[in-house]
């Protein structure tokens, strides 16, 4: 399994994104400005502040080359995780439904927290239950999601979401407690907790390993 890490000025995630792969495979870094992705069987874009989050969040990122390259991965069924701000330029680049608006408390928020799996079909997912707990970070100001309630009844229905927050530890005011959705065939999710500052001990969490060795099938 190879995993490129899409790197963009202003993210500041994408070492530690690496580092979580390489615990299932090879790694590189990919840059912003290379719409070659060099023959990766996995992409991810990374957490930070693309282009400084100027206009929307993510807004100038989806336009970079690398992007463009993406898109068509994911169109030819390849995995693609988006993490924080990953998750917003993969929802302006119109890769998953949706968008991440300001949280309701209009404050950064940075504190460990509970989400449930919601039973989507992912390779991400593969080995994750339906009801599954998972204690992973959140860090972010721009977190909440948001989508008309006829597109949030579809992801409902379609078995788009991928994670809700636990049960009073939504940390941004999310519709209906949605911390992750994945497009419709399922090879591309956006989650707004950090997977990669969950794969360590030390860190108080393990439980992030647990996405990035289901898409490599091996246990985590």
């Amino acid at each position: 399994m190879r995993f490129g890490v899409v790197r963009f000025p202003g993210s500041c995630d994408e070492v530690d994104a690496l580092r979580a792969c390489e615990n299932y495979g090879d790694a590189e870094l990919l840059w912003h400005r290379d719409a070659d992705l060099k023959g990766v069987d996995a992409v991810v874009i990374p957490g930070g502040f693309s282009y400084g989050d100027y206009l929307r969040t993510g807004a100038i990122a989806r336009f970079s080359p690398a992007m463009e390259a993406v898109a068509a991965f994911a169109a030819a069924g390849g995995p693609v995780l988006g993490i924080c701000n990953g998750f917003q330029v993969l929802c302006e680049a119109g890769l998953l439904p949706g968008a991440l608006l300001l949280n309701e408390s209009l404050r950064f928020t940075c504190r460990q927290v509970e989400v449930v799996a919601a039973g989507a079909d992912s390779p991400f997912l593969r080995g994750v239950e339906a009801g599954d707990r998972l204690s992973i970070p959140v860090k972010h100001g721009e977190g909440r999601f948001w989508a008309p309630d006829d597109l949030l009844d579809r992801l409902e229905a379609g078995n788009q979401i991928a994670f809700r927050y636990a049960p009073g530890q939504n940390p941004n005011g999310s519709a209906r407690d949605i911390a992750g959705v994945v497009n419709e065939a399922g090879n591309v999710l956006g989650l707004m907790p950090h997977p990669e500052h969950a794969v360590d001990p030390l860190s108080g969490s393990v439980d992030g390993l647990r996405l990035f060795s289901a898409l490599a099938g091996v246990p985590a």
